[in-house]
């Protein structure tokens, strides 16, 4: 019947139609991957940034509190990228004639932010909240790494689901006192399942596990 409705060349493309259904699924999975996932899921990406502001330096020998730039962990779902008067308050006499502040001093002057790169950036489909977090005993660590050993901010974890979710099924020895969340080089003294579980009962946390919770 087929020879009816279609002319005697369309039987040479069968060969090419078999190997485009065949190959179909593995290029819509390569796109999803590649064109759709964020590269910050990747361990190591570390963007270029304008500024070559070192961690190591300011919060691992000067010891800057996360709080003073990043001051809206506590309150907000989002770590606020410091403003540049929060850089000013130090550089203003502090290497303030250094050539690779420019692009602060610069933004200073004409108020135009600077383009700082989010290094750890989730993907608009998850929802994420850091005060509900900092605020029951999860410290910055457990997410972002040593960053006070970090010359450049580069991501340590893989900040997948499957990451989140072994947190939240087993989050006792993830778990410190609030008021640590913050000393990158905190240890319990015991056994810290035992220290996290402990802070889990006192501050009543039952951390959720339905999809909704993050995907919103």
């Amino acid at each position: 019947m087929s020879r009816f409705l279609f002319p005697k060349w369309v039987d040479r493309l069968r060969p090419l139609f078999a190997a485009l259904l065949m190959g179909a699924p593995v290029y819509l999975i390569a796109l999803g991957y590649y064109g759709f996932w964020p590269t910050t899921r990747v361990v190591g990406h570390m963007p270029k940034q304008p500024v070559p502001y070192s961690h190591a330096l300011h919060v691992g020998e000067l010891g800057m509190d996360c709080r003073y730039c990043h001051n809206t962990v506590e309150k907000a779902a989002f770590a606020a990228i410091p403003p540049t008067q929060t850089c000013m308050n130090c550089h203003k006499q502090i290497w303030a004639e250094s050539p690779k502040l420019l692009p602060i001093r610069d933004s200073y002057a004409n108020g135009n932010p600077v383009p700082w790169v989010k290094v750890h950036d989730l993907p608009d489909f998850v929802y994420f909240n850091h005060s509900a977090h900092v605020t029951r005993g999860v410290g910055c660590v457990e997410c972002h790494g040593r960053v006070d050993r970090m010359v450049e901010v580069y991501q340590e974890k893989p900040l997948s689901m499957a990451f989140c979710l072994e947190c939240h099924r087993n989050p006792d020895a993830r778990l410190r006192p609030p008021e640590f969340v913050t000393k990158m080089d905190w240890t319990p003294g015991e056994d810290p399942a035992v220290v996290g579980g402990r802070v889990r009962q006192a501050l009543q946390i039952n951390p959720s596990t339905d999809c909704s919770t993050c995907h919103r």
